[in-house]
C-alpha cells in the first residue's frame, strides 16, 4: 500500500460498509416482498386464482417479451401501458360501472356528485383493504370485485389475442396480432396481471401505504406519495448538497498536486514493444464490436418508429415478423454486448502490456473468446426470436429464448454461456496480471486497482444468476439491479477509470503517483453512492420504506463525484498537447471527454431529476426515464467504448492515421443526434406526461388515448431528425473503424 494506505483503507472500508447495507437491505426485500396468495377466492366462495395460476401468468408475461412491451410496477419499455397501472384503472372503473348499476340504477357517469362521492368512498375502502389471511394465504374478495376481475380480465385476453375489436389499440400498443395465441396462457396472463394490481394497491401491514409504496399514482384509491416518500425526497437534496460542499472542500485541500514536471517521451511507449500474437487477433474482436453498434442503431431507429405505427414501418406490416417487443429486445441486448465486447478487448490490448509478453498459449484463448462471443450473440438473438414469436416449446423459452427482464433478455443458458467467458476472460487478465503484481518491482497499486476491477468485471456479473423463471418479482429486481446498476454503473466505471489512468501514466503523460491516487479517489467516491444507491431503482418494486431511504440517501451521492468531471475532462483534453504524437490519439481522447460531459449531464442532471422518490413516484415508466437512459448509456458507456475501441485500433494497426473529416463527422455526428433526440422528443413528451401522470394517474400518461395525440405524435416523428443524424454519426465511426482502419489499414502514418 505505501503511501497509499489511507485511501486503500478509505476504499476497502466504503466496500466493507456499503456492500453490508446492501445484502442487509437484501434480507429486508426477501422479507418483506409482496405475499402471492395461494389463492383468491370471491366472497360466494368461488375460487378465482391460485399462487400456481399467478406464477404460470408471470412466465406467460416473460415470453412474450415481458418487460419489452410495456411495463410491470414501472419498469420495462415505455411503449404499451404499465400492465400494473392499466389493470389497476381498468379494474377500478369496471367497479365504479357495477356499483352504479347495482345501487342507483345507471350510469357511474350520470350520477350526481354525492353519489359519486359515496361509490368512490367504498371503492376505496374495499381496494385499500387487506383481506389477505396471514394463516391460509388466501385473499378474499367480494362478489363485485370478483365481477370487476372477470370483466377486465377479459380486455387483456381480447387484446393479447386476435379480436379483431381491438386492432386499433393493439396497433396503438405497437402489439402484434395474437401476441400470445394460447388460450390458456392468455388467462394465466390476467392472474399476473391482477395480482401486480393488488399488490399496487392494497396496503402493506401496519402502514398506510400500498404494497408498493402507493405507486402508481391512482387518485381514485388515493396512491399518492407517503409522508416517508416526501420525507426522503428532502433528505436526498440535503445529502447531494452536503456532498458536493464535501468534495469541493475536499478537492481543495487533499487532492494531491505533483510538482515534479513531466518530460514526454519522444515516441509513444506503449510502440516501442513489437505487438503480441494475442493483440495481433483484437481486430474481429472490434469487427464485432461495430457490427453490434451498427445493428444497434439501425434497430434502435427501427423500434422508434413502431412509437408512431404500431405495427408498421411506413406503411408495410412487418410485426409479425419483427415486432416490437423483439426489435426493442435486440436493440438493448446488442447495447450490452457490443459495449461489454468493448471493454473485454480493451482488457485483453492491456494484458501484454502489463506482463510484458504473451504468456503461452494467450492467443489461443484470446481466439476461443471470440467464438464463443459470437456464440452467444447468436444464440441468444435467435432465441428471442424464437420466444416472441410463441415458436417456443414450453419449458424452454425461459431456457433458450426469452427471460423477459430488461438488459437481462438472453434466456438463461445463454446467460450462464456469457458469464462463463467472463470468467474465461478473467483467466486471460489475470495470467498476465498476477505475475507482475507478485515479482514486478516499484509502484504497483495502480496495477493492483486495475486487477481487483477484473476480477469483479468477471464475477459480478454472475449475480444475474441468482433468481429463475419463477422467482418472486420483487427478488428478480434484487438481483437484476445488481447486474444493471451495479455491475455496469459501478464496477465498469471503476475499470475504466483504472484502466485509463494505466494507459496514461504508461505512456508517461501523467505522473503515476498522481494517477493512482485519483483512481483510488474515485473508486470510493464512485462505490459510496453507487452500491446503496442500487436502492433507488426498487422504490416502487414491491419494498418497505428502509428500503427506499436507503437508495434515496446514497443515490444522491452517485451525483457528487459527477460535480468535478468537467475538470476530468478538461485534463483528458489537455494530453492531446503533452507530445506531438499524441495527435494521433486525438479521436480516443475526446471519446474519453464526451464521457465526462455526458457523465455530467445524462447521469448526472438527467439521473437526478429522477432520482428522489417523489420524483420517481410520477416519473417511473415515462419518457424522462429514457432521457437519462440514453444519455447515460450511449453518452457514458458507447463513448467509453468507443474510445477504447479506436484506442486499442490505433496501436493493432500503428500504420494508419485517422481520417479527420470522417472522424469530425463520426463524433459530432453522434453527439448532436444524441441532443436532438433528447431534447426535441424524449424529454418533451417525457414532461407532457409527467403532467398527465400527476393531474390524472400513471394509467393515463401511459394510455394509448394520451400518446396518441397529434402534438404527441409530431414530437416522436421529430425524433427522426435526431435519429438520422445519430446514424450517419455511427456510419462514419463503423467506415473508420472497419473499412479503413480493419479492412484497408486506412491511410499511412
Amino acid at each position: 500500500m505505501g503511501e497509499y494506505r489511507k485511501l486503500w483503507w478509505t476504499l476497502i472500508a466504503v466496500l466493507t460498509v456499503t456492500f453490508a447495507i446492501l445484502g442487509i437491505s437484501g434480507v429486508e426485500v426477501y422479507r418483506k416482498a409482496p405475499p402471492i396468495p395461494a389463492q383468491v377466492v370471491a366472497a360466494s366462495g368461488e375460487v378465482l386464482m391460485t399462487k400456481r395460476d399467478i406464477m404460470a401468468g408471470q412466465a406467460a408475461w416473460q415470453s412474450t417479451g415481458g418487460m419489452q412491451l410495456g411495463s410491470i410496477w414501472g419498469h420495462g419499455a415505455y411503449q404499451a401501458p404499465d400492465w400494473s397501472a392499466d389493470w389497476l384503472h381498468r379494474e377500478l372503473t369496471a367497479w365504479l360501472s357495477l356499483a352504479a348499476a347495482e345501487s342507483y340504477g345507471k350510469p357511474f357517469d350520470t350520477l350526481d356528485v354525492e353519489q359519486k362521492a359515496a361509490l368512490n368512498h367504498r371503492l376505496k375502502q374495499e381496494y385499500r383493504h387487506n383481506s389477505l389471511d396471514p394463516e391460509t394465504g388466501v385473499v378474499t374478495v367480494s362478489d363485485r370485485r370478483a365481477r370487476a376481475i372477470a370483466l377486465t380480465a377479459a380486455h387483456y385476453d381480447r387484446l393479447y389475442g386476435s379480436d379483431p375489436t381491438l386492432r386499433e389499440m393493439r396497433d396503438n400498443y405497437a402489439m402484434k396480432e395474437g401476441t400470445l395465441p394460447d388460450a390458456a396462457k392468455r388467462a394465466a396472463l390476467t392472474d399476473f396481471f391482477f395480482w401486480t394490481a393488488w399488490a399496487a394497491s392494497t396496503e402493506r401491514p401496519g402502514t398506510v401505504a400500498t404494497y408498493t409504496n402507493n405507486w402508481p399514482p391512482e387518485p381514485l384509491i388515493g396512491n399518492q406519495p407517503t409522508p416517508e416518500n416526501i420525507l426522503w425526497s428532502l433528505a436526498c437534496v440535503v445529502i447531494l448538497i452536503a456532498g458536493v460542499g464535501a468534495l469541493i472542500w475536499g478537492w481543495a485541500f487533499l487532492r494531491r498536486h505533483d510538482d515534479t514536471p513531466l518530460v514526454a517521451a519522444d515516441k509513444d511507449p506503449l510502440t516501442l514493444a513489437a505487438l503480441t500474437p494475442s493483440q495481433r487477433s483484437l481486430g474481429k474482436y472490434l469487427f464485432v464490436v461495430l457490427a453490434l453498434f451498427i445493428f444497434q442503431v439501425f434497430i434502435g431507429g427501427f423500434t422508434a418508429h413502431y412509437t408512431i405505427e404500431g405495427q408498421s414501418f411506413y406503411g408495410i406490416d412487418v410485426s409479425q415478423w419483427f415486432p416490437y417487443a423483439l426489435t426493442r429486445t435486440w436493440h438493448v441486448q446488442s447495447a450490452v454486448l457490443w459495449i461489454a465486447t468493448a471493454f473485454l478487448a480493451a482488457g485483453l490490448f492491456l494484458a501484454p502490456v502489463i506482463h510484458g509478453s504473451d504468456p503461452k498459449h494467450q492467443k489461443l484463448g484470446v481466439d476461443l473468446l471470440f467464438w464463443a462471443l459470437i456464440l452467444v450473440v447468436v444464440g441468444s438473438f435467435v432465441g428471442n426470436y424464437l420466444s416472441i414469436a410463441q415458436a417456443m416449446p414450453d419449458g424452454l423459452g425461459f431456457w433458450l429464448g426469452h427471460q423477459g427482464y430488461e438488459f437481462l433478455d438472453l434466456g438463461r443458458v445463454w446467460q450462464i454461456a456469457l458469464f462463463a467467458g467472463l470468467l474465461f476472460w478473467l483467466v486471460l487478465m489475470l495470467r498476465c496480471m498476477v505475475p507482475p503484481l507478485r515479482t514486478g518491482e516499484g509502484d504497483r497499486n495502480l496495477l493492483a486497482l486495475l486487477t481487483v476491477s477484473t476480477i469483479a468485471i468477471g464475477l459480478f456479473y454472475g449475480t444475474g444468476l441468482f433468481y429463475g423463471e419463477r422467482t418472486h418479482i420483487t427478488i428478480m429486481e434484487y438481483w437484476r439491479w445488481w447486474v444493471v446498476h451495479l455491475w455496469v454503473e459501478g464496477i465498469f466505471e471503476v475499470f475504466a477509470t483504472a484502466a485509463i489512468a494505466f494507459i496514461f501514466a504508461s505512456m508517461g503523460l501523467v505522473s503515476k503517483r498522481i494517477a493512482t491516487a485519483a483512481s483510488l479517489a474515485s473508486a470510493s467516491l464512485f462505490m459510496v453512492g453507487g452500491v446503496p444507491g442500487t436502492f433507488h431503482h426498487l422504490y416502487f418494486s414491491g419494498t418497505t420504506t428502509p428500503v427506499m431511504a436507503v437508495g434515496a440517501a446514497f443515490s444522491a451521492l452517485e451525483v457528487v463525484p459527477l460535480i468535478v468531471l468537467g475538470y476530468e475532462a478538461w485534463e483528458h483534453w489537455s494530453l492531446r498537447d503533452r507530445a506531438p504524437w499524441m495527435r494521433a490519439l486525438r479521436w480516443p481522447l475526446m471519446c474519453f471527454v464526451a464521457v465526462a460531459f455526458w457523465n455530467m449531464l445524462g447521469a448526472g442532471v438527467f439521473g437526478f431529476m429522477i432520482n428522489t422518490p417523489v420524483a420517481l413516484f410520477y416519473l417511473q415508466g415515462l419518457n424522462t426515464t429514457a432521457v437519462h437512459a440514453h444519455a447515460a448509456l450511449f453518452g457514458v458507456y458507447g463513448f467509453l467504448a468507443l474510445g477504447f475501441t479506436l484506442l486499442v485500433l490505433r496501436y493493432i494497426r500503428p500504420e494508419i492515421a485517422f481520417n479527420e473529416r470522417l472522424m469530425r463527422l463520426g463524433f459530432w455526428g453522434l453527439n448532436a443526434g444524441l441532443v436532438l433526440m433528447i431534447f426535441t422528443s424524449l424529454l418533451p413528451v417525457g414532461l407532457f406526461q409527467f403532467e398527465a401522470s400527476v393531474t390524472t394517474g400513471m394509467w393515463y400518461a401511459r394510455s394509448d388515448e394520451f400518446l396518441q395525440q397529434d402534438f404527441l405524435e409530431t414530437l416522436r416523428w421529430v425524433r427522426t431528425f435526431g435519429d438520422v443524424v445519430f446514424i450517419v454519426g455511427a456510419v462514419a465511426v463503423a467506415w473508420q473503424v472497419v473499412i479503413l482502419g480493419l479492412w484497408r489499414k486506412g491511410a499511412r502514418a
